[in-house]
Parts: structure tokens; C-alpha cells; sequence
């Protein structure tokens, strides 16, 4: 399953970012992205939310560290 999210997550990543190079792992944190600012993370929690139907609740997204743990609160939810 982590697979398929992966796989979710690289695309929605690309089409944000408008950058076809990139490839998250669980590691993937905004450091490692090009232009992974405040505003682009808005966009991008919600472009994960609406492709997984699903919400982060505020504390989740200001502890997430990485997309694992964004992986991890998916996957947890059953939401693939």
C-alpha cells in the first residue's frame, strides 16, 4: 500500500511544484525541495487531501517532518 501512496504523492508533488525531476521518498523534507515554502505547502496539503479524500487535522500538519509521516497518517486512515 505504501507503494501506491508513494506513487500518489510523486505526482501531486510534481504538478505543484511543476517540476517532473522530483521523487519523494519518506525522507522528502521541504529541504530537499526546490520552492517548498509556507505557501506552496498550503497548496500542497490540500492537493493531498482532496487526491486522498481526507483531512489533516492542524496538529498533524505543523509536526509533520517528512513525507513519511504524511505516508504514515494516509496509510493509517486506510485512505489508498
Amino acid at each position: 500500500m505504501e507503494e501506491k501512496i508513494i506513487a500518489k504523492l510523486n505526482e501531486i508533488f510534481r504538478d505543484v511544484f511543476d517540476d517532473e525531476s522530483i521523487s519523494v521518498t519518506r525522507e522528502t523534507t521541504a529541504d530537499d525541495v526546490e520552492d517548498w515554502d509556507s505557501l506552496t505547502h498550503v497548496t500542497l496539503i490540500g492537493e493531498v487531501e482532496d487526491a486522498f479524500s481526507m483531512r489533516f487535522m492542524m496538529k498533524e500538519v505543523v509536526s509533520m517532518k517528512n513525507v513519511g509521516e504524511m505516508i504514515d497518517i494516509i496509510s493509517a486512515r486506510g485512505k489508498i
